[in-house]
């Protein structure tokens, strides 16, 4: 069962009731097959009535302290015939125990604990940490526990909005592209944007790190002038979460570039700064140190000698190629289009279909979905939704077509590196619009994986990766690309250079400080 965007207040409430009621029923005397005959329901229904405080004594074996008859659960009017009932208990106590979670959810660690908590007291908060160290995760939690009413998710590309169910920074800021001057720009967002500004408490920006210093200056300056308000950002509370150390904002030849921590806002707006270092994604410490000094940009020639190694690894199997991140766009378009037609077969096309089709548009630069995908047996594709996480059917998840089924809509058919072998059916993703509508496009959920670029692979985890580093041309590519990997021996490094590692140093005084205060807080933690 999976239930999104609930408070969790209120998702905890329906669980613990929803517990109750099955634990009471299995206690609950058998319906004869007599009276399931007669009922003018079908066999599979069945009834469940409100919760009661009765049914808490059930749940716990009437057990704990003695109390009068009155429930934590909110109650429902009582029928007559429940009135009665209680009427002759009425001098019967009742033990009323609070009822434990039904749900372990994931564990915090510490860090993300203290991500949460300072989320939790009203704090504007920047987490950060190296790829596959929870930050998604965590944003997800935090989306769960603040009301969704006066919450606003964001990122600064459509395809990490998407993946959080947002939309785009400069989209919730009704100021196009942000380039006109401040007063332009605040004219605009007083025309389009002044509704989520107005409403908005908390604000939440996923890939902070491509956001420009002197647009995160902007946003501030608009914040307050359309919420008059001189608190910064208007007395929004920001949860930014990304990595400096990835990929930087976009900035042409010859343009200094500002970093968002770099800005006067961020100085004045942030008031807690924290990196999480426990890394999920891969297992192998071996890989973990590597992937932590190409992070830092230290390119020792031990590191360079582990990656140039890897180029004999056989990672294709049962007809899965490795999917080759490119570090130009134009190359993956040329390499994906050029395999497809050198395939034999029948060309099958699918089309998304949107909500709003006078929108598609707006989908096209908001969703990482394209409108149309064209495949062949024995195209490489990738999933680009969680299907089943236990079956391994996750993002990024890569596979090969075997064939389409009989059925009207030829559905494809696709064999995953975990072994899995089955037709694979449209998915929906929804995209929230500036003006609080939410639009919706039907699609598979797969795209070509001959080749992908590093920048649209950011976020996700491949099952099998082969990297070309000849071409890196901006600072963290590299790490990007090789830190899709699971391990090491799903990846392979065509070519790599010491000149391709390398870090911007103004980011890397930034983390300095971090790890000082970092360092500086774990001890404060562990003396108490």
């Amino acid at each position: 069962m999976f239930i999104s965007n609930c408070p969790v207040g209120k998702l905890s409430m329906f669980l613990k009731v929803l517990m109750a009621k099955v634990k009471s029923s299995k206690d609950a005397k058998t319906v004869s097959a007599k009276d399931r005959l007669q009922a003018l329901k079908p066999p599979s229904f069945q009834e469940i009535s409100p919760l009661t405080s009765i049914d808490i004594n059930v749940l716990n074996n009437k057990v704990g302290s003695t109390k009068t008859a009155k429930s934590a659960f909110p109650q429902t009017p009582k029928s007559s015939k429940r009135k009665r009932e209680l009427h002759d208990k009425e001098n019967t106590t009742l033990t009323v125990v609070a009822v434990a979670r039904p749900i372990a959810p994931r564990l915090l660690t510490m860090e993300q604990k203290r991500v949460m908590s300072a989320v939790m007291t009203g704090r504007n908060v920047f987490f950060t940490g190296s790829a596959g160290t929870g930050k998604s995760f965590l944003l997800k939690r935090i989306l769960g526990a603040l009301a969704p009413e006066n919450t606003f998710a964001t990122a600064s590309t459509g395809v990490a909005a998407c993946q959080i169910g947002g939309i785009t920074l400069h989209a919730f800021a009704g100021i196009g592209s942000g380039s006109a001057p401040l007063q332009q720009s605040i004219e605009q967002a007083l025309q389009k944007g002044k509704s989520s500004w107005k409403q908005c408490q908390h604000l939440i920006v996923d890939e902070i790190s491509m956001v420009d210093g002197e647009f995160f200056e902007k946003l501030e300056k608009i914040a307050r002038i359309v919420r008059r308000n001189d608190k910064p950002f208007g007395g929004i509370q920001l949860i930014l979460s990304g990595d400096f150390l990835q990929l930087p904002p976009v900035s042409k030849k010859g343009e200094n570039r500002l970093f968002c921590f770099q800005s006067e806002a961020w100085r004045n707006s942030i008031d807690v700064n924290i990196e999480l270092r426990m890394v999920k994604r891969q297992n192998d410490k071996n890989f973990i140190n590597i992937l932590h000094d190409v992070r830092r940009g230290r390119c020792s020639k031990d590191v360079i000698q582990k990656l140039k190694a890897t180029h004999k690894h056989q990672i294709d199997k049962d007809g899965i190629l490795a999917t080759k991140l490119s570090t130009h766009k134009d190359d993956v378009d040329i390499i994906n289009n050029s395999h497809l037609e050198h395939l034999p077969g029948q060309l099958q096309v699918y089309r998304a279909v949107d909500s709003c089709p006078e929108l598609a548009r707006f989908m096209n630069n908001h969703c990482h979905i394209v409108e149309k995908i064209e495949l062949k047996v024995g195209a490489q594709v990738m999933l680009t939704k969680n299907l089943d996480l236990q079956r391994g059917l996750v993002n990024g998840a890569r596979g090969v077509i075997t064939g389409f089924d009989v059925g009207k809509e030829k559905l494809p058919i696709v064999k995953f590196v975990c072994g899995i072998e089955q037709a694979v059916n449209y998915e929906k993703w929804t995209v929230r619009a500036p003006s609080g509508i939410v639009l919706m496009r039907k699609m598979l959920p797969l795209q070509l994986a001959w080749a992908m670029s590093i920048h649209k692979s950011q976020g996700m985890t491949l099952d099998c990766v082969e990297v070309s580093l000849g071409r890196v041309f901006e600072c963290g590519q590299a790490y990007v690309a090789l830190s899709r990997a699971r391990s090491l021996e799903g990846l392979r490094v065509l070519d790599i250079e010491p000149s391709s590692i390398r870090a911007d140093p103004k980011v890397l005084k930034f983390y300095s400080q971090l790890d000082y205060e970092n360092s500086h807080q774990t001890e404060i933690d562990n003396y108490f």
